[in-house]
């Protein structure tokens, strides 16, 4: 069944973006004017993982297959083949996949012939071949097959040509004693010309009379071009660029004229992944210098990139996606990244993730605020909102009513119908963060800032790394997958950081213990009590589940004149990761029979009654703001309720600060709803959480 791919109708509409650049609608494939004319942008979906860049991609391969020649690379995954030669690179191996993927046969024409690319990738082939090692010729010119299959099926297939292509290298190496680079490349290509290419075909050896030095002799620049591939450095790179050049140049002559089926409907459409790494850049970069310096094609490139801030995109024009649905202007400048558009991929919406829930579970068992609850968690991020929505609909129907966000967490999921359910949050995790140790990971989620990740890991770490700082490699790692930075958390995201801590809670198989869990919060707690910073060490005794020293200092505290600094203690402190047992039965939150009353309590002594009062109110009040806040667990009707009395009660004890106890009486059950954190001071306008 086809992924329903929620927000993304700004692309993949019959008007969308992909059909106004393409000239074919995504519903039907009927013509759509094109937007830019003869000068397209080079379109880079922009956006952190999970936020479902490849599976936009992929849907929109699945539109255009078949009826526009069309590729679609990963540029992060290019495999190198086996004992392959220096003719091979990250670059030609991609050049040679596309083609092969763009030469298909599609609706109204025939296939797309490369006989330019197939030229130049032989020429290079060569270098480095020796008369003593005629089998690594002999595979790297078998590997060129598929690729010269595209100019002849037949022929290209065959083997004759390899063999002839080593009697003609091996009559070369006997009249030199070096196995030059230009004498190989002009051997083997005329052997492919005369072997592979047809009359017409032949013609387009004249293409490389443009590069340097060649004075407009193609096999001169076939040469040429394999010398600096050889030489390296920069001359390989304007070899690679050259390329690129081929490839577009055979696209472009695809399009021109009337072909022998008929007419072409629509663009070429190149999809590349992943292309915020070099490879990408190396392949995007000559395609915008082209076309900075008038060389127009016909060509659609759409890639992604995890880097919203990415050096090769200083100059782009950017939108957000919702902005592309109708027109997506994107003037060209002086620098020749002004050429591309930059697309910022945005969340789901709330609406869109409940809609995923329904189509996902139309059984409507779950709670009515789970799709609410797990936006909130996810952050709108698609592969986790479509996950768990997958993982609520696969849950036993008797423990849908008590999902919570966390428990989706515990759950298993079936991603392939071939394999075992899989553990949601793992899953998730290694999705979100495909790291080969991510024990570092797991123990700085629990730090604040840069100090307590720095303790965290010369405590806890010590054995992990030994080329250099270990808070500061995991800090740049985050960075570099273009993760939000935040001034609460060393670990911003809230999704991120929910599973590290879950992994940190469960992974080592300690239950009861949860020793890892205790040995990290308690390193925090330790450190922050000899520093004297209250606040931060009662929010790690509430991650040990220890709250009766939380309770008393903000019952102490309470009197003095601060009232916003002390709500702002209570929100911290109450901000706490809760210490949750995995499957649980099911029942209520043990927090919300402490918010509503309902569980007695040891007291401290020597307390009066109004003390005692305090103290009580204080308590139920804390374990309410714990739940109401905690993005694992769900809103709680009642205890927002309660929360409110606590508040309004609080305000008629304090003799100097009631007014910011009763606003927050008042607007955190507000925040509460609008699924915001609490405002402070109460009232004013946050961002949600």
């Amino acid at each position: 069944m086809e992924r329903v791919l929620y927000g993304r109708e700004a692309v993949l509409h019959r008007t969308g973006l992909a059909a106004r650049l393409t000239g074919l609608g995504g519903e039907g494939l009927a013509r759509v004017p094109y937007e830019h004319g003869d000068d397209p942008p080079v379109v880079v979906f922009t956006g952190g993982r999970g936020l479902g860049k490849t599976a936009l991609l992929k849907q929109l391969r699945n539109t255009y297959k078949g009826a526009t020649p069309l590729a679609l690379l990963d540029c992060a995954h290019i495999e190198p083949p086996a004992d392959h030669g220096p003719g091979w690179t990250e670059v030609t191996g991609a050049l040679s996949e596309l083609a092969v993927q763009l030469s298909p046969r599609v609706t109204g024409a025939k296939p797309v012939q490369f006989p330019r690319l197939s030229l130049g990738l032989v020429a290079v082939a060569s270098i480095g071949w020796t008369q003593e090692d005629d089998e690594r010729a002999q595979r790297d010119l078998q590997r060129l097959g598929p690729v010269l299959s595209t100019v002849d099926a037949t022929k290209g297939a065959a083997a004759n040509w390899v063999t002839k292509v080593l009697s003609k290298l091996a009559a070369s190496f006997a009249e030199t004693t070096a196995p030059l680079a230009g004498l190989l490349a002009e051997a083997t290509v005329e052997t492919v010309l005369e072997e592979v290419f047809g009359r017409v075909q032949q013609r387009s050896e004249g293409f490389y009379g443009s590069y340097r030095n060649a004075g407009g002799r193609g096999k001169a620049g076939l040469q040429q071009l394999a010398v600096d591939f050889e030489q390296g450095g920069r001359r390989r790179q304007e070899a690679e660029d050259f390329l690129v050049g081929a490839l577009l140049e055979d696209l472009g002559q695809a399009y021109k004229g009337i072909t022998r089926v008929g007419t072409r409907r629509g663009r070429p459409v190149l999809l590349l992944d992943n292309a915020h790494g070099e490879l990408g850049r190396r392949l995007v970069e000559p395609i915008l210098r082209a076309r900075h310096d008038g060389r127009r094609d016909k060509v659609v490139v759409l890639a992604t990139s995890r880097v919203r801030e990415h050096e090769g995109m200083r100059h782009a024009h950017r939108l957000r996606l919702p902005e592309t649905a109708h027109r997506a202007p994107a003037p060209r400048g002086g620098d020749i990244t002004s050429g591309i558009l930059a697309v910022e991929l945005t969340p789901l919406s709330a609406a869109q993730t409940q809609a995923a829930f329904d189509r996902l579970d139309p059984s409507g068992r779950t709670p009515a605020e789970l799709a609410r609850g797990v936006h909130r968690l996810t952050g709108g991020r698609p592969l986790g909102v479509m996950l768990l929505a997958q993982a609520a609909a696969e849950a036993p129907r008797r423990s849908r009513p008590a999902l919570t966000p966390g428990a989706l967490l515990d759950l298993t999921v079936e991603l392939r119908e071939d394999a075992r359910p899989v553990p949601v949050a793992p899953a998730l995790l290694g999705a979100l963060l495909p790291q080969p140790r991510l024990e570092p990971f797991t123990v700085l989620a629990a730090a604040h800032d840069e100090e307590s990740a720095r303790l965290l890991a010369r405590t806890r770490l010590h054995t992990e790394s030994r080329d250099g700082d270990m808070a500061l490699l995991v800090r740049d790692e985050l960075r570099a997958e273009d993760w939000p930075e935040g001034p609460e958390h060393f670990v911003a995201d809230p999704l991120l950081r929910a599973l590290l801590l879950h992994r940190l809670r469960f992974e080592d198989a300690d239950h009861p213990r949860h020793a890892a869990w205790r040995a990290v919060h308690e390193t925090l707690h330790r450190h922050y009590e000899q520093t004297g910073n209250i606040p931060y060490e009662l929010h790690h005794e509430l991650a040990l589940g220890r709250v009766e020293d939380a309770v008393t200092h903000l019952r102490t505290t309470f009197p003095e004149p601060d009232v916003v600094g002390w709500l702002g203690r209570l929100r911290f402190i109450a901000s706490a990761p809760y210490p949750r047992d995995p499957h649980g039965d099911g029942g209520p939150d043990p927090r919300r029979a402490v918010a509503l009353g309902r569980q007695a309590s040891d007291l401290p002594d020597g307390l009066d009654a109004e003390a005692v009062a305090l103290h009580l109110s204080v308590r139920r009040l804390l374990h309410a703001v714990w739940l109401l806040t905690d993005p694992l667990a769900l809103p709680d009707g009642e205890v927002t309720e309660k929360l409110a009395h606590e508040l309004r009660q609080l305000s008629g004890r304090h003799l100097t600060g009631n007014s910011p106890l009763w606003d927050a009486a008042t607007h955190w059950p507000r925040d509460i709803h609008a699924w915001r954190r609490p405002s402070l001071p109460p009232g004013r306008d946050e961002d949600g959480v």
